[in-house]
This record gives structure tokens, sequence and C-alpha cells, in this order.
């Protein structure tokens, strides 16, 4: 259970870093009970913070515009509550030179530009190739192990993405390529975009803006 947050908060703020999950997946992202979720998602439909939806067969919540607002409004008074900032902020400077090499690591492993075209796609026939991303990703997971420690240091909630991230490239260099960046497993890419997200909305940034 990640201690600091209160569920509420732990519940709007999982909703808008899994973008559209139903109640199991909510509950899972903090180690909630299915009970607890459940109330704090009804209520945030109350207000109009979340919205229920389905098609094809999948149903699940995602977040209002005006749960987005209440989202960061919840998170700025957090941070400010723990006196840890200027923390948090110096992370993200860090974090952004490695989110560069991860970005270029996974368009390296989807494409490998052949004679005549440059946007071939990677099939991973070239194990060279393929080791050479893999090992750019081994020098992200050695830098983010510290940087996931200061961040849970002054916000326990940001705990497990240097695990989380270390287990995908471990899977990764175990054979199973789409754990480096297919977005419907817990793959380096999807938990890379995560962090990125709860950094942004952490610190109240627009990632438009931002690296």
């Amino acid at each position: 259970m990640t201690a600091g947050s209160p569920p509420a908060l732990l519940v709007l703020h999982a909703v808008r870093l899994s973008g559209f999950a139903d109640t199991p997946v909510i509950a899972r992202r903090y180690d909630l009970g299915a009970a607890e979720t459940e109330e704090a998602l009804l209520d945030a439909e109350a207000f109009g913070w979340v919205e229920r939806t389905a098609f094809a067969g999948t149903a699940g919540w995602s977040l209002t515009e005006r749960g987005r607002a209440e989202n960061e409004r919840l998170l700025a008074a957090e941070l400010a509550n723990t006196g840890g900032a200027d923390e948090v902020h110096a992370v993200h400077r860090e974090f952004l030179p490695l989110n560069a090499l991860v970005l270029r690591a996974c368009t390296d492993w989807q494409l490998r530009p052949a004679a005549g075209d440059r946007l071939a796609p990677n099939d991973h026939s070239d194990p060279a190739w393929d080791a050479r991303v893999l090992r750019e990703l081994d020098g992200v997971d050695r830098a983010l192990a510290p940087l996931a420690a200061r961040l849970e240091s002054v916000l326990p909630r940001f705990r497990g993405y240097d695990d989380r991230f270390a287990a995908a490239l471990a899977r990764a260099r175990a054979g199973e390529a789409a754990w480096v960046d297919s977005s419907d497993v817990d793959s380096c890419h999807r938990v890379w975009f995560e962090l990125h997200e709860d950094l942004i909305a952490t610190l109240g940034l627009d990632r438009s803006e931002v690296a």
C-alpha cells in the first residue's frame, strides 16, 4: 500500500496514468482495495471528474477535463505539503536527457534503416543492432534507480517505476521483443511514458512544452 497519498487522490491519478482502465486495474495501480476504489470512482463520477464508457466489449474509466484539473490541483497541494518540490524538479531535469535516449532506443527497436529505405521496419534479424539498443536501455535502467529513489523519498506513490522498467528489460533480454515498446504489456516504453506523465502531472507542466 502506498503511504502518504489519500486514496481519492491515488484513484484519480491512477485513472490519469492508465488513460483508460476498468476498476480492478485502477485498484491494482496503487494496491488499493476493490471496494474503496469503486467508491472513489463513483464519487469522482458524481463530481464529473471521471466517466465510464464501453465499446467493442471493453469498459473502463477515463478522466474528464474537469477531472484532469482536479487531479492537478490535488497533486500541486500534495507536493507543496511535502516541501520537496525542488527535488522533484531536479529529478525531472535529470530525467529529460534519459527520456531522449529512451525515445531513440524505442525508435531503433522499431526501425532499422536499409539501403533505399531509412524507415524500414526492424525485423529483429540483426542481433548486433538489437543488442546495441538493449545496451542503451541498460544504461537508462542503471540511471533510473537512483532517480526513482529520490522521487519516492518525496512522494511514496512514485515507488516501483525502476522495478517495473527492470522487469520489462529483463523480459526483452530473454527474447520477448514486445517488452521493449509494446503498449499492451508493461513494457519499457509504457513504464517510461507513465513515469513521464507522472512527473508532468505532479509538477503541473505541459507535455507539449517539455522534451
